[in-house]
């Protein structure tokens, strides 16, 4: 899945927290973190730290890549 936005990686969280059975207080805890800070994250706050969202996605399973793009613009050409 392509993470375009803190929206995208949020709801990828809470599908996978919800694949997993687990409730939004019991995944905040497992994972070490508030569950408003966790229900902040699902829900796409751009405001949490990265830190931990790293952290919930290591606990949940979650594998997170990053591939590096050049600045090249794109040809709008049709």
């Amino acid at each position: 899945m392509d993470i375009q936005n803190a929206g995208d990686l949020g709801s990828l969280i809470r599908k996978k927290r919800k694949e997993d059975g687990l409730t939004l207080h019991d995944a905040a805890a497992i994972c070490g973190v508030s569950h408003v800070f966790l229900s902040a994250l699902e829900n796409g706050k751009e405001t949490v730290q990265l830190n931990k969202v790293l952290q919930v996605t290591a606990c949940l399973g979650i594998e997170i890549h990053a591939q590096p793009r050049g600045w090249k613009a794109r040809d709008t050409q049709a």
